[in-house]
Formats: C-alpha cells, sequence, structure tokens
C-alpha cells in the first residue's frame, strides 16, 4: 500500500522574539530623561548604590570603567534575565578627579580650579545581559569654562545647581551660560552619551525607535 500522507498540521501562530527587558542602574534623573528623549523607556530603574571614592592612584579613565561594570554587575544579580545599562561620568582636570561636590565649599573648590581652563568629561557605558554578555564604551567631551569673577562663581553656587554634581556644575542648568567651548557629545556632559549608549544597546538586541 503507498503510504499514508501525515495529516495536515495547523499552522503556527507567530511568536516575535523576546527581548529581555531593559533596567536601568542609575537614580539619576538625569540620566532617565536622555533615554527617554530617544524614546527608550526602561522598564525599571534600580541603582546599584556602590562606593565611588576613587581608589589610590586612580586615574580617571579606569576608575569610570571600574564603577560602570561595578554598577552593571550588581544590579545583574537583582535583575538576572534583563539587560543592564549602567554609566558612570568622570570630570577630571588633567589627572586629577574632580568630586561630586556636596558642599557649597567643594563646589566653589571646583569651580575656581576649572576657571578659563580646559577639562575633560569621560562617560563610561556598560551593559550586561543575561548569560554573561558584556560591553563597555568609553566616552570624552572636552570643555572649557570662560575666566571666573569670583562674583560669577558666588551666583551660580547661590543657584544650587552645583549639589551632587561631578565638577561642582550642570551644563544642562546656568552653568551653559559660562562655558566657553565644548568639544564632543554634549549629552555625555549631561550624564549619558546617547549616540555611543543606543549603538551599544542594539547590539544587545534593545529596540532603538527611529
Amino acid at each position: 500500500m503507498p503510504p499514508t500522507a501525515p495529516p495536515p498540521q495547523p499552522p503556527r501562530a507567530f511568536e516575535p522574539s523576546r527581548t529581555p527587558p531593559l533596567v536601568l542602574a542609575s537614580a539619576s534623573p538625569r540620566r532617565l530623561a536622555l533615554l527617554r528623549q530617544i524614546g527608550i523607556e526602561p522598564a525599571a530603574v534600580d541603582a546599584a548604590d556602590l562606593d565611588e571614592t576613587p581608589l589610590r592612584y586612580e586615574l580617571p579613565v579606569p576608575h569610570g570603567q571600574r564603577l560602570a561594570a561595578a554598577k552593571a554587575a550588581a544590579v545583574a544579580e537583582r535583575h538576572p534575565d534583563a539587560v543592564i545599562l549602567a554609566a558612570d561620568t568622570v570630570v577630571a582636570c588633567g589627572r586629577r578627579i574632580m568630586p561630586k561636590a556636596e558642599t557649597a565649599e567643594q563646589a566653589r573648590a571646583c569651580l575656581t580650579l576649572l576657571s578659563g581652563r580646559r577639562h575633560r568629561v569621560y562617560g563610561a557605558v556598560a551593559v550586561q545581559a543575561p548569560g554573561g554578555r558584556r560591553g563597555e564604551r568609553m566616552v570624552r567631551t572636552d570643555v572649557t569654562f570662560k575666566v571666573l569673577s569670583p562674583a560669577e562663581i558666588e551666583g551660580y553656587l547661590a543657584v544650587g545647581e552645583w549639589q551632587g554634581k561631578a565638577g561642582g556644575y550642570a551644563i544642562q542648568g546656568r552653568a551653559a551660560a559660562l562655558i566657553r567651548w565644548i568639544g564632543g557629545s554634549y549629552s555625555n556632559v549631561v550624564g549619558l552619551p546617547l549616540f555611543e549608549t543606543a549603538a551599544l544597546l542594539r547590539g544587545f538586541d534593545v529596540i532603538i525607535p527611529p
């Protein structure tokens, strides 16, 4: 007898590939706002809350890379099925890492040092995905302040934008009127280099809106 043909099978429903959720490992409202600016809405925001004190003799670039990777790894332990995005912003004057100003005295010292000088802002970005996949980017932006008078420094301090900001200033605020020149990514100085971050996330199958 000729072989019997197998019965027809019902067509399988289309199942789109599942993209792991994105978790932003940062409590910075600026980084969240920057992601939203390019149409990315994280499924969750979960700050790593690490000690960010530089190690002895640690230089700006390794410092930023170490912290970004450590933040991603720490949050990945709490979200093993997610893509973790972490970042760290380092303001450096020469080889010196500028603090995140917590007092007016610290901010004043930062602005006095940066007055009339070119400094560098390093943005370290780290991504960690399920299965242990990792990716990193390091972005540098050069920034030059005008020569600041004592009155300009005190006026800026009175606004309060410096609180918790690396280098004692926020470029997206009133400090923009004090900055004479910038070379490189503006969003990097705000807190997250968007072009490089989007390119990195695409490699981890995170959908970036057109």
